[in-house]
């Protein structure tokens, strides 16, 4: 299949103009001289996107919240953590499209809000604080039923927006990337929801390339990442009427999980240096929840010769470096 196919078969699904420009691919001399050469190495700037701060969750809810637009709802909800990524961009969709946004967050109201966070009140968004991660898929359903009690029209959105809609996104990224560059050898991302991992996987298989995707966890362990991404690549298939035989022949599920450390959010050594020789060498800013052990992982792999001199390795960023101000 074509990149000009692939975007053709999704356009039969409404789609917001988050992404308004393809976001720009540069290359990582610095780095790859700093850690004493090595694949070609290059980043995929979805940091940069204009829209709310920018981030992976964009592309994602350029189609999920077409759908909510679409099935006529008033008021988006989601979860995440308090300095949640997904849940800023989902108030900041709500707010471009004048609609309520109410975000369920596991722990304490802040004394003092910063980062997303702040974000999240300046775009008028309500938050509902929940005790813990597993609080929060309840509350969202709970939230749902008391607006419809109020005659309200809620649309819920799963954490991430890792839905086989929101992930069509990053099918239809992979075409963005390819129009870009010859199909890399690699790429190298942030994995947590699932939802990026399952759409880079869909377009690499869809477009017939041989790329690997390489998902470094933010969280949860290989195994159970590898089931929710192989979950949400079935309902792609189902989405674009396909055979998942069709669908699940090509690059490879791979997802590390060796660069998690103590836990979610938890920094470790790897992932502090990853800031500081992404920042030092390239002027790239990245987060500690997600990008920083996800370069952390791109690092160690070029250290240990894990890819060969003559490839090329796209890391792709997905944003969040809001979180620095946290």
């Amino acid at each position: 299949m074509t990149p000009a196919a692939l975007r053709e078969m999704v356009a039969r699904f409404p789609s917001l103009p988050f992404v308004a420009a393809p976001t720009i691919v540069e290359p990582m001399p610095a780095l790859r001289t700093l850690l004493g050469g090595g694949p070609g190495l290059f980043i995929k700037r979805d940091d940069a996107i204009p829209f709310g701060f920018g981030g992976n969750k964009v592309r994602k809810l350029a189609l999920v919240a077409a759908q909510a637009v679409a099935e006529g709802a008033d008021t988006l909800v989601t979860a995440g953590g308090i300095q949640s990524n997904h849940a800023r961009a989902t108030a900041s969709a709500a707010a471009k499209l004048g609609l309520r946004a109410v975000l369920v967050a596991n722990g304490d109201a802040p004394s003092r809000f910063t980062a997303n966070a702040l974000l999240d009140r300046l775009l008028g968004a309500d938050v509902v604080y929940v005790a813990t991660r597993e609080d929060r898929a309840p509350m969202i359903l709970t939230v749902c039923e008391r607006l419809r009690a109020e005659n309200r029209r809620p649309f819920a959105i799963p954490i991430g927006a890792s839905t086989p809609l929101g992930a069509l996104g990053f099918a239809l990224a992979v075409a963005e990337l390819v129009d870009q560059m010859p199909a890399p050898h690699v790429i190298v991302h942030s994995t947590s929801s699932g939802g990026t991992q399952a759409g880079l996987v869909a377009g690499c298989r869809l477009l017939g390339l041989h790329t690997r995707v390489v998902g470094i966890s933010a969280d949860d362990s290989s195994a159970s990442l590898q089931r929710q991404v192989r979950a949400i690549i079935s309902g792609v298939a189902d989405l674009l009427d396909l055979d998942l035989e069709t669908l699940s022949r090509g690059t490879a599920i791979e997802v590390d999980d060796r660069f998690v450390g103590g836990g979610y959010g938890i920094p470790t050594d790897a992932s502090q240096e990853a800031i500081e020789l992404a920042a030092r060498t390239e002027a790239i800013f990245l987060d500690p929840t997600y990008t920083a052990k996800a370069m952390a992982g791109l690092i160690a792999y070029v250290r240990q010769q894990k890819f060969k001199d003559h490839q090329t390795v796209v890391f792709w960023h997905t944003g969040g470096q809001v979180a620095l101000f946290a």
